[in-house]
């Protein structure tokens, strides 16, 4: 009778039982499995296997660039082992420099006072002036202790895309510092890309009239290889190249 009826069943939907035993009907193919629903973590809800203090604390330091989800772990079972006195001052150090760190006045690097530690160190040469995107690259020229001159932080790059135009920028306090400080050369050290390269054409066509205006080499770093180099890379070293003195 079982046999029977499943036979009818087959004539009835069109499908072969002893033919498509495990594979579903001969003319539609495998049955499709029916689909599980995923599990998703409802939003707030803490970590597997964290209390939530704990879990909030190691999604704090994972918004943080460059920091992953176990990095993150690490720092915060870190700080947990610390002593109360010492969670305090990292948690004081930090507001601190929230609520203090500014820009200079001159130069718009970072700074706790009206001028920076650079722009009041008279040692330097005030007539040439360093060009940079951010603060960043500021800190990264002067770990080479080579530049003794001043700095102008624009605070980001020309890129119409993101919607940052030169008014966003501080463009137009160089320009002024450049007519009023009488400076006898501006350097530009901005990143080798297409933003970098606009923004280098748009200052270096405002500051020709008043000032000499250079742009900082770009090729072959320390200790590579010439047959790992890209194209563009090689043609910016044939570019920047000098006479052996």
């Amino acid at each position: 009778m079982v046999i029977e009826g499943r036979r009818k069943l087959g004539r009835e939907t069109g499908c072969d039982m002893r033919r498509s035993k495990g594979t579903g009907c001969r003319h539609s193919g495998p049955l499709p499995r029916p689909s599980r629903p995923r599990f998703r973590p409802a939003e707030g809800s803490a970590l597997s296997g964290f209390t939530r203090p704990l879990a909030r604390l190691i999604d704090q330091f994972e918004r943080l660039p460059g920091i992953g989800p176990r990095t993150a772990q690490r720092l915060a079972l870190h700080l947990l082992r610390q002593p109360s006195e010492q969670i305090q001052a990292f948690a004081d150090a930090l507001l601190a420099a929230r609520s203090q760190v500014g820009q200079c006045q001159r130069c718009y690097h970072l700074s706790a006072d009206p001028l920076c530690e650079i722009c009041r160190n008279e040692q330097r040469n005030t007539g040439v002036l360093c060009v940079v995107a951010d603060s960043r690259d500021l800190l990264a020229l002067e770990r080479t202790r080579e530049f003794k001159g001043g700095y102008h932080v624009l605070g980001g790059l020309i890129s119409p895309m993101d919607g940052v135009g030169p008014e966003l920028l501080q463009i137009q306090p160089l320009v002024e510092r450049v007519d009023r400080d009488g400076i006898s050369e501006v350097i530009l050290a901005l990143t080798p890309s297409v933003e970098g390269d606009t923004t280098s054409l748009y200052l270096a066509r405002l500051l020709k009239p008043f000032t000499q205006v250079s742009r900082i080499a770009y090729g072959l770093p320390v200790g590579s290889e010439l047959e790992y180099a890209d194209e563009v890379t090689l043609a910016r070293a044939l570019e920047g190249r000098r006479r052996m003195e």
